[in-house]
């Protein structure tokens, strides 16, 4: 990687891209740190902290910690991941999306247009709730119908810049840059979180104690690192061979492909739909009123909660909430996959090419041969997630740290973006080596 980096950096058009994409990422780490006018970001700071749970880690994650300090780009791009996860549901639902989807380039340059849309609309309802809900909690220094005027539009225009800046980094940058703005949020969080690791394991503790118990978190980083890297790349490639054809009186022999199951089918979708879900009623109690856990639904609300799970001051059922949060992430993990990866089309697809699996006959066989294949690599897939998503929960329980949300389900994301990024930049290289050929 460190070699394809250091070639790529000597070729001039990849290095100005380079450049472009660190002078987009100053701006959105300086726009993180200027606040929204007329608010008080005190507020949303122990709003935030009162909203405990994997759901507002992954979300602060997500937006930089621009949402503890209510600057204009609080909401991130959160709003476009969102609308771009409806719009791919939406594109299976409505047959009219789909066959834009099956038009090429132009068909996609038109969904992408829905999804800019969808996500300015998303941002506006967002940024009202907001401005409703936490100006009920003293958000704003004079309260009045202009300063929530200027919060919404200020929140709404904050994610829609962000979103041109993700799409001016994939046109004039490296590429990917939606995923590079979120990596880039993420990033910025870990100094503080390791900060904190650090210095709840070493504190009170002598010079030689605290070089080995940093020299143990350190190996234990890079052991999760690798573990993500390998579950990133972990893939089940079903070998498929296509049958020679007869030209004259010469016979042309078939080819050899295979189709790659990737365990992580749905990404780290099901970890974020699984947290929202078990966030929503925090959420909804919050923005009405003060959270009373010494009641009933108090109690369900901590159940729910992963700040409360292997906690040792708290009572040990809670952490039962531990075991529906990996049966949700299991269920939206088949449930996405199922949406996504059609065993049915693929196998109609490979007959109509003269395609067949080795051993198994076209047709349904074919498909049912895939659809098992397939729910034992979502299987795996959905072990490998609760692994990812519950160790930062178990040591941030155990050991009373706090928020370590960077060794979850945003240190997926980091990888994916990483490795995504070396290769699209290798492709660039292989594109200039081609041109300058021809």
């Amino acid at each position: 990687m460190l070699k394809t980096l250091k070639t790529a950096w000597r070729i001039e058009d990849i290095r100005k891209r380079v450049l472009f994409t660190l002078l987009m990422v100053v701006v959105i780490r300086v726009g993180s740190q200027i606040p929204v006018p007329g608010t008080n970001p005190s507020v949303v700071k122990q709003i935030m902290a009162s909203l405990q749970g994997d759901a507002f880690n992954i979300f602060n994650s997500f937006t930089g910690s621009s949402m503890e300090s209510f600057s204009i780009l609080a909401l991130s791009i959160t709003p476009y991941i969102t609308s771009s996860i409806i719009m791919e549901l939406l594109t299976i639902a409505i047959p009219k999306l789909e066959e834009l989807q099956r038009e090429g380039n132009e068909g996609r340059k038109k969904i992408a247009e829905y999804t800019r849309y969808v996500t300015v609309g998303l941002a506006l309802i967002e940024s009202i709730a907001m401005s409703i809900g936490f100006g009920n909690q003293g958000l704003f220094t004079t309260k009045n119908a202009f300063y929530i005027i200027v919060c919404v539009v200020t929140l709404t225009a904050g994610s829609a810049f962000l979103m041109w800046i993700g799409e001016r980094i994939t046109e004039k940058g490296i590429g990917n840059g939606i995923s590079i703005v979120l990596v880039v949020n993420i990033l910025s969080g870990i100094p503080e979180e390791l900060g904190v690791l650090f210095t709840t394991f070493t504190s009170g503790r002598g010079i030689a104690a605290s070089i080995v118990i940093v020299a143990l978190i350190v190996a234990a980083i890079l052991a999760i690192v690798a573990f993500v890297v390998w579950l990133n790349g972990a893939a089940r490639k079903i070998p498929v061979q296509y049958s020679g054809q007869l030209r004259g009186r010469r016979s042309l022999g078939g080819q050899t492909s295979n189709i790659p199951l990737k365990v992580l089918t749905s990404s780290v979708i099901p970890v974020i739909f699984a947290s929202s879900l078990m966030s929503i009623p925090a959420m909804i109690t919050q923005f009405v009123g003060n959270i009373n856990y010494s009641t009933v639904w108090g109690k369900i609300i901590m159940f729910l909660s992963s700040s409360y799970w292997f906690n040792r001051n708290v009572g040990w059922y809670y952490s039962l909430g531990a075991l529906f949060y990996v049966a949700l992430i299991f269920i939206f993990a088949y449930f996405y996959t199922s949406i996504t990866f059609n065993p049915l089309e693929v196998a109609d697809r490979m007959k109509k090419q003269g395609g067949f699996i080795p051993g198994i006959r076209p047709g349904k066989p074919t498909s049912d041969y895939l659809n098992s294949v397939l729910n034992r690599v979502v299987f795996i897939g959905g072990v490998g997630l609760s692994i990812v998503a519950l160790i930062p929960i178990i040591v941030a329980g155990v050991f009373n740290i706090g928020r370590i949300s960077f060794l979850g389900t945003s240190l997926i994301i980091i990888v994916g973006v990483i490795l995504e990024t070396i290769s699209q930049i290798e492709g660039k290289m292989v594109e200039r080596e081609y041109d300058s050929i021809f």
